[in-house]
């Protein structure tokens, strides 16, 4: 990559399990699943975008599914938090921190 190019970043993300008392579930096309994970998105815009995913509540070895994750202050926080460790272990891994 020549000095003169800037990579077009269009995103940077983590994922970040769920603490169990923050679990909900939810359904598509009649089959509940039960949410256990986040992918959190850092925007070129600087704003925050999450998807949670979660397999069938059921069991076996359904799809691995996304949804929109709820308004909830509880997990608006788990976002933040998420987002700040992150930026956090990426100042210590370039040595900002």
């Amino acid at each position: 990559m020549s000095s003169d190019a800037s990579p077009d970043v269009t995103a940077l993300a983590v994922n970040v399990t769920v603490p169990e008392a923050l679990r909900w579930t939810d359904t598509r096309r009649g089959e509940e699943f039960t949410l256990t994970t986040l992918n959190v998105r850092l925007l070129p815009d600087g704003s925050l975008a999450a998807k949670a995913y979660g397999r069938p509540t059921a069991g076996g070895r359904g799809a691995y599914v996304s949804f929109r994750v709820p308004d909830r202050p509880k997990l608006a926080a788990l976002v933040a938090a998420a987002a700040d460790r992150a930026g956090a272990l990426w100042a210590a891994h370039r040595g900002l921190g």
